[in-house]
């Protein structure tokens, strides 16, 4: 932004232009910035192609481009939008440059004037990318907005971009228009001469016309209907704002040929998946209170809600009631609340949102049920005395709000009711003694009522009727009870609980009829099916698949859930293999009942596509050479393999290999008509089923061949410079036994000859260990084969450590089989751990650790993948009855502890490593543990050598220098957590300690140490104690810039810094009183008093910079995070005090040259003064502000251990540095020409004998100060870069800590008249003689006289030796009197 007044627009413009044409897009005059970028279709071509509007001779390519107009008035705006929204497009070059078109023009942000700030806002159907949403400061009224939505406005424009962007993904428009034309009946006829001819018009016009909106695909007519003719289409785009799509409809319009009568008001556009509906409660019962929703991120408050079934729309009334209104400017919301709801508001419910000729629709059934409520209706209860139960339970498991039991009758009954939450059931205990059921009654009847209550207000009530019988009256009863307990036998075989009768009913409720999926399932290897099993009973204890063996699926496979009907389950297979070949069983079990539904399942063979080996990857081809390319497979099927190149089809040669199949293809470059050009080749193939998959793609280059230097017969061709790549089993790289090898190795042609660049090949028993695993991700019982695979993969890992040293690949291949195992497991026990930790503790080897270094440098986030394998591997750790676990390995320790009933103890592990010379322990209290769940797992990894392999921080300086241990707990953490770690401390003089953990979404994913939620509780010179609030990898970092506290270096800083400023402090004081003092005698001239100025504003600004130095410092603390709000403060008015003492230094420098070069030209002291106060106060605050106003709203203008300007993120010191050493220099050079000036004066030039004397003075406070200030902040600059050494930060802290003292004696003491007057009114009567007449400093010289034995040195840097009189000033009347007052007011 120019000015904070300024109104700035932004805009998108589309254009096209042709490729072979030469694009003239002259819009710099107003474009700033102007950024082009390339849209590219799908990945697949590199400029998209616009079918229905480029020439038929030149591919079209499609730009966007942003354009930023700022202007001064605010009114300008609205006109300016006006006249955007009134062009029609596409807009033709002119006739310079014919080549270009302007599709569309979109204004996406406007930023305005919000008092001292600029707010950006987005246009309807742009948002922030969020990006800038997280690191730009938010309007304030955007604040509240709801999660997940991008922010809309922003305070301040991005200097570089991007802009507002458009909102959303691809939508497909469903669309309709309405042409007054006759129907005619071949309109529903697609293959009928009409109809194509209506599609290709009418496609033809949607094309041009709907190619101005952003992010367009394509259209498509998908039918017509009567209505006179109405076409249905779809556009498939982002979403379009309503003004951008009335433009498009206009060239639909103009694009048309009139005869089809388009009537431009019948547009309507329906889009679906755009609006959120959600019903609650889910499940619903009679009586509840329902509310159905609708979210949408369109503005708009014109919503409709209609009911399928009644073919109704739905208003406000006594049951229903309508609430719609816009959420923060950012979401429309429209909530339908039913009342009392019924079975029959049953049905399918409709949202539709209407915007302009946009409806955004969103459908939801509802299913209302009634409660269902099982209990024995009728019981005799004797009354003896003995507690009795009544039991009732919902059919349906929810979360009940209450359960209430009430009886009706004659005689009361008292009980205790007790609920059980998750069975959804509740049993009423009563006793009833003789007392209560008098014989003479013969029997009483009382109701008890069973009554549940939702949580949305739904009832419903099971009436259980008991008689009581007196204790004499109950042979009766006893027959009935025998009777009972046959039938119960003879019904059921479940086994009875404390429900006793009920369970019995309940259970033959539950004997389920199951529907199957009754289509065939026929597939092929790589596609996917499902299976739904589907119960007509909705409780169960447990559902699972197994195959007709007997074998268990794994889990994850399936899903199961309830529905108001019933439940049902879904197997679902997204990559089929052979293992998927055959008779699946759907189980339903509840207690020793089960339900069983049989679905078989043919699986054709056919290749996947990752196991289809191709080469060349990639090849170069002379225009009259050849190639031969192939396919190879590792099985021998009966395939139909052809090979494709664009419209070109050619079948295969089969040649067989052993277990490897291969289809081969001799490509002759003279058979094509195209010369160059680039193609794709493909192998495709075929099987029984006639399902094909298409191979990788074969890159093929055809070039003319002159520049050719490189040729290999396995290589193959090509130019210098070249890159290519080749499966390593096809490359000249040598194979190990017993396999293909596998990985990809990478070839630069250098001069005549291809050398390897990058060799990533995979050692051929690692290789087929990794095709393993990556087959038993995809298997139906891979819970089953995991410890089998974890124990080879063990065993082969240890025999081939040489094979795995040497290939970098062979290590990735190792990591990437641990990450996909570590997905696979729910359960991991102490055998399959221990081969995890025996395969992590070879790859972790000494030996290995070069070949971490390669690794690395091809993939960079491998050592972070492989530590979040091993905590995915420990969180699954379910140790075999045993409470303590411990695996310990040279390179890697493992210690586990299962959380049991009762007060478990406190968790404390130690790992030590004498290999590595490392120790470390960890420790939760128990007061923690009681916050888990019984049985959960408690699992801490330590790692000795991991820390050389992970990355460093982001700013690449620290590094991790002890052992790394991972903590985790299998179960999920509710509560508030921390848990304690010591470290051996490894590095112990000179460095910082922090304590990190292993951040696994930093660096765009790939990790990184993170020091948030954790600190440095005490530490020494042996150990590190860490306390950290959450559990995963940690470690600690040493900081090599910065002193150890607590160290000896650390500990003489302080002392040097604490007596120097007080010392500074008390100088700098001491120097404003002398000053105040002495200021009537000393500023009889204006070179004097504008010397004395300079002085007191100097001590002044280091003054104050002083007592904020102390205050930063007492903010600060190396151990706990520190106020934030006043450490800015606290730097801001260092830097800016600090500034201040600069350019008053400058102030005296450019003074006192102005005073001898200008000799003959005079200025007021009121203009001196103004000038100084600009100079000395005005340039600091504009460097301050610009600096704070330029850092803070990232949070990157402090450091972060520290209370000063930013070095490392944002180089915010150089605010400071920069001024200060250019001060100094040009302090140090008017020094020398003054020096000069004074001491060979030309004729005419000389001063009088007072006024050298104060020019004197001014170039010894210079001569003095400015080295010091100077040399202070360049030692202290050198402190800031990595390595520097300890040297410089004493020197630092010295002449930092002691300026003021400095500024005391050769700023103000030093000065000759400053001591005669301090003389005169302090001195004894000796003295006041003495200083009555004209005396020689050879009998009275002052301390810091020019002849005085301190300044006899310095004296000699003028030139000058011997002794100096000071005398009473001498008025002089040369001619100079009439050209500067200067010369006649000496003193």
């Amino acid at each position: 932004m120019k000015s904070p007044r300024r109104i700035t627009l932004c805009c998108m413009i589309i254009v096209i232009y042709f490729s072979q044409a030469t694009p003239n897009l002259n819009l710099e005059s107003f474009v700033h910035p102007l950024i082009l970028r390339e849209h590219e279709l799908e990945g697949k071509e590199p400029l998209r192609q616009k079918r229905a509007v480029a020439s038929s001779t030149a591919a079209a390519g499609e730009y966007t481009v942003d354009v930023e107009i700022s202007f001064e008035n605010a009114s300008f705006l609205e006109p300016i939008k006006a006249y955007l929204n009134s062009l029609s497009f596409p807009i033709q070059g002119n006739s310079t440059d014919q080549a270009t078109t302007i599709l569309s023009i979109e204004v996406t942000t406007v930023c305005r004037p919000t008092g001292n700030e600029i707010w950006c806002s987005c246009e309807t159907g742009y948002r922030w990318p969020q990006e800038r949403c997280l690191h730009n400061l938010i309007c304030q009224e955007h604040d509240g907005s709801p999660a997940g939505h991008c922010c809309n406005c922003l305070k301040g424009l991005p200097p570089k971009g991007p802009f507002c962007q458009l909102q959303g993904a691809d939508v497909t428009l469903r669309m309709s228009v309405r042409l007054n034309v006759g129907f005619q009946e071949d309109l529903k006829n697609s293959s009928s001469a009409l109809y194509r001819s209506y599609k290709t018009d009418l496609e033809t016009a949607f094309w041009k016309g709907y190619s101005i909106l952003p992010g367009f695909k394509l259209v498509t007519v998908t039918g017509f209907r009567p209505g006179s003719v109405v076409v249905t289409y779809e556009v498939k785009t982002t979403r379009p704002s309503p003004t951008l799509m009335h433009k498009a409809n206009d060239q639909v319009m103009q694009n048309l040929n009139q005869t089809y009568k388009m009537d431009y008001n019948s547009f309507q556009v329906v889009t679906s998946n755009e609006t959120k509906f959600t019903i609650v409660p889910e499940i619903t019962f009679e009586g509840d209170t329902v509310m159905l929703m609708c979210e949408t991120e369109v503005l708009s408050s014109n919503v409709s809600w209609h009911h399928v079934e009644r073919h109704s729309d739905i208003q406000n009334g006594s049951r229903f009631s309508i609430h719609t209104f816009v959420l923060n400017n950012m979401t429309s919301i429209s909530r339908l609340t039913i009342y009392n709801v019924t079975q029959g508001d049953s049905g399918e419910y409709i949202c539709k949102l209407t915007l302009d000729i946009f409806e955004y629709e969103s459908r939801k059934k509802m299913d209302v049920i009634p409660i269902r409520i099982l209990a024995t209706e009728e019981m005799k209860v004797t009354c003896d005395n003995n507690p009795v139960s009544l039991n009732c339970c919902s059919e349906i498991n929810v979360n009940w709000s209450m359960i209430e039991w009430k009886q009706e009758g004659k005689i009361n009954i008292p009980g205790n009711p007790e609920t059980d939450i998750d069975s959804s059931c509740s049993r009423y205990t009563l006793k009833a003694h003789g007392m209560q059921c008098p014989s003479r009654l013969g029997g009483m009847k009382v109701i008890f009522v069973c009554e549940f209550i939702s949580e949305h207000g739904a009832r419903g009530s099971k009436n259980i009727e008991v008689t009581f019988t007196s204790m004499g009256d109950n042979s009766s009863h006893n027959g009935e009870v025998h009777e009972l307990l046959s039938h119960v036998m003879e019904m059921s075989t479940v086994q009875s609980t404390t429900r006793n009768s009920i369970e019995t009913s309940r259970a033959q409720e539950q004997q389920a009829n199951l529907t199957i999926t009754p289509d065939p399932i026929s597939v092929s290897e790589g596609q996917n099916f499902s299976i739904k099993c589907i119960s007509d009973v909705s409780n169960y204890d447990e559902v699972y698949w197994n195959t007709s063996a007997g074998i268990k699926i794994y889990p994850k496979f399936y899903t199961t859930r309830r529905r108001a009907d019933g439940a049902e389950s879904v197997l679902t297979v997204k990559t089929v293999t052979r293992e998927w070949n055959g008779t699946y069983h759907c189980i339903f079990r509840y207690k020793n009942s089960y339900s069983v539904a049989t679905k078989d399942v043919i699986v054709y063979p056919l290749p996947l596509e990752p196991n289809i080996m191709v080469d060349p990857l990639e090849a170069t081809i002379p225009c009259k050479g050849s190639h031969l390319f192939k396919c190879c497979i590792e099985e021998d099927e009966d395939y139909k393999v052809t090979f494709q190149m664009d419209s070109l089809s050619v079948l295969a040669e089969k040649e067989v290999n052993g277990k490897q199949v291969c289809y081969k293809y001799n490509f002759m470059a003279s058979s094509v008509s195209w010369c160059p050009k680039k193609h794709d080749l493909f192998c495709h193939f075929t099987n029984a089923a006639n399902n094909s998959v298409q191979s990788p793609s074969m890159k093929l280059n055809l070039v003319r061949g002159e520049n050719i230097m490189c040729q290999d017969p396995i290589i193959g061709v090509g130019e210098p410079g070249k890159v290519i790549q080749k499966l390593c089993q096809f490359s000249n790289v040598p194979s190990s036994p017993g396999g293909p090898t596998g990985g990809i190795v990478t070839y630069k042609c250098v001069g005549s000859q291809w050398k390897v660049k990058k060799n990533g090949c995979i050692s051929a028993p690692i290789n087929n260990l990794l095709q393993l695993a990556k087959a038993l991700i995809k298997s139906p019982y891979q819970d089953k084969k995991l410890p089998t695979y974890l124990k080879d993969l063990s065993i082969s890992t240890g025999k081939v450590k040489h094979e795995v040293s040497s290939f970098p690949g062979s290590l990735g291949a190792i990591i990437n089989i641990l990450d996909l195992l570590s997905t696979v497991p729910t359960q991991v026990n102490s055998e399959m751990m221990t081969h995890v930790l025996s395969t992590v503790n070879t790859i972790l080897s000494k030996p290995i650790l070069s070949t971490w270094k390669a690794l690395q440098q091809q993939q960079t986030n491998q050592s972070s993948q492989l530590l979040d394998s091993v905590e995915r591997f420990s969180r699954a750790l379910r140790p075999e009855d045993n409470t303590f676990l411990s695996i310990n390995q040279t390179n890697v320790q493992m210690r586990s502890m299962v959380i049991k009933p009762g007060h478990p103890k406190a968790y404390k592990q130690s790992f030590v490593f004498a290999d590595s010379d490392l120790w470390g322990n960890v420790a939760i209290e128990n007061c923690q543990l009681g916050s888990l769940q019984e049985d959960s797992s408690i699992v801490t990894v330590a790692f000795p050598t991991l820390k050389t392999i992970l990355a460093q921080d982001v700013q690449g300086k620290n590094f991790a220098n002890s052992l790394v241990m991972t903590t985790t707990v299998s179960h999920n953490i509710t509560m508030p957590f921390s848990v304690s770690m010591t470290f051996k401390n490894t590095n112990p003089s000179g460095v910082i300690p922090r304590c990190v953990f292993w951040n696994f979404n930093l660096a765009n994913h790939t990790g990184g140490w993170d020091s948030s939620g954790c600190y440095v509780n005490k530490f020494d010179e042996d150990s590190v104690s860490c306390i950290c609030d959450h559990l995963t990898s940690f470690s600690i970092l040493m900081s090599p810039d910065s002193p150890y506290p607590g160290s000896l270096l650390e500990i003489l800083l302080n002392i040097i810094s604490y007596i120097g400023l007080c010392f500074s402090i008390l100088s700098l004081a001491a120097c404003l009183i002398v000053e105040a003092v002495v200021w009537k005698s000393v500023t009889k001239n204006r070179t004097s008093y504008m010397r004395h100025i300079c002085i007191v504003n100097i001590a002044a600004s280091l003054l104050v910079a002083d007592i904020w130095f102390i205050v930063a410092a007492t903010i600060h603390d190396h151990y706990h995070p520190f106020n934030g709000t006043a450490c800015v403060a606290a730097t801001f008015f260092i830097h800016f005090f600090y500034l201040s003492v600069f350019f008053w230094m400058l102030t005296l420098g450019l003074m006192l040259f102005y005073r001898l070069v200008f000799i003959l030209h005079d200025t007021s002291k009121s203009i001196q003064k103004a000038v100084a106060f600009s100079l000395g106060y005005g340039c600091p605050l504009v460097i301050s502000v610009i600096t704070v106003g330029a850092t803070q709203p990232q949070e990157v203008y402090t450091r972060k251990n520290a209370c000063w300007l930013n070095w490392e993120d944002t180089k915010a010191l150089l605010a400071f540095v920069i001024p200060a050493l250019i001060i100094v220099v040009v302090n140090m050079t008017i020094t020398v020409v003054v020096i000069s000036k004074i001491l060979r004066p030309s004729i005419g030039d000389k001063p009088s004998k007072q006024e050298r004397s104060s020019l004197f003075q001014i170039s010894k406070s210079i001569v003095v100060l400015t080295p010091l200030l100077g040399l202070t902040w360049g030692f202290g600059l050198a402190t800031v870069f990595q390595g520097s050494n300890a040297v410089f930060h004493i020197i630092f802290t010295l002449l930092n800590a002691f300026q003021g003292l400095f500024i005391l004696l050769f700023g103000c003491l030093w000065d000759q008249k400053v001591q005669e007057v301090l003389l005169k009114k302090f001195s004894l009567s000796r003295w006041s003689s003495q200083n009555s007449k004209s005396t020689s400093l050879s009998s009275s010289t002052p301390v810091f006289s020019m002849s005085s034995p301190i300044s006899r040195r310095f004296n000699n840097l003028f030139g000058k030796t011997g002794t100096y009189n000071v005398s009473t000033p001498e008025t002089t009347s040369s001619s100079l009197e009439n050209t500067s007052s200067a010369y006649s007011l000496l003193n």
